[in-house]
């Protein structure tokens, strides 16, 4: 899978990855991946409830270490 784009969010807490995540699909052509790290676990919730009601597609999201990591493709 190509990612086209990556954000760290470790560190933040909610609902900071959420937003910086909003923020950073504004700025994506349709089509296009991100892959977002965060240390936040209600991060697995709150992205993948935006992502579903935004048009988006979650491609993947996956808890490895002290990561939340969430693949996106931009609707």
């Amino acid at each position: 899978m190509n990612i086209d784009q990556e954000l760290n969010a470790r560190g933040m807490n909610c609902p900071i990855p959420l937003m910086k995540t909003k923020r950073a699909l504004e700025k994506m052509e349709s089509g296009k991946v991100l892959r977002v790290y965060a240390t936040d676990s209600g991060s697995m919730k709150d992205i993948l409830e935006f992502v579903n009601g935004a048009g988006h597609t979650m491609l993947n999201q996956e808890h490895v270490g002290k990561d939340y990591i969430h693949t996106i493709r931009r609707g």
